[in-house]
């Protein structure tokens, strides 16, 4: 009986399939976290890069903030969807001796998919103002 125990534990018969198993769920898992987080700083870009384009559109001559703030919306709406326009704020501040129009959008973070931690990612943008004089 010892033997046949002895036998048994040094068989390694029906090894390869529980290592592929293994081995396999994680490159699987590792492959899923690396395109979430590529998901991830891809809405983050875009939602900087809206956030910009606003305070941009915000800081011309002819324009409000108001004005700047709905181009950021429209924008983010376009590309990654309406979910992620959650608060979108602009307004004047004075930044390095000058005025300045800032954007500040805070949007989900997308965690598992686009599911995520709602107002998670704030990004902020500022432009100089353009007058007339």
């Amino acid at each position: 009986m010892r033997t046949r125990l002895v036998a048994d534990l040094r068989d390694d018969a029906g090894a390869s399939p529980v290592e592929f198993i293994l081995v396999g769920a994680l490159l699987t898992v590792l492959t899923l976290g690396v395109l979430q987080f590529g998901l991830a700083v891809y809405v983050r870009n875009v939602v900087h890069d809206a956030a910009v384009e606003g305070a941009y559109h915000a800081a011309l001559a002819d324009t409000t903030l108001a004005d700047g703030a709905q181009r950021t919306r429209d924008i983010v709406d376009r590309t990654i969807g309406a979910e992620y326009t959650t608060d979108v704020t602009a307004h004047e501040t004075a930044s390095l001796g000058q005025q300045t129009v800032e954007v500040r959008v805070r949007t989900t973070l997308p965690l598992v998919g686009l599911l995520g931690a709602a107002r998670g990612l704030e990004v902020t943008a500022h432009a100089p103002v353009e007058s007339f004089d």
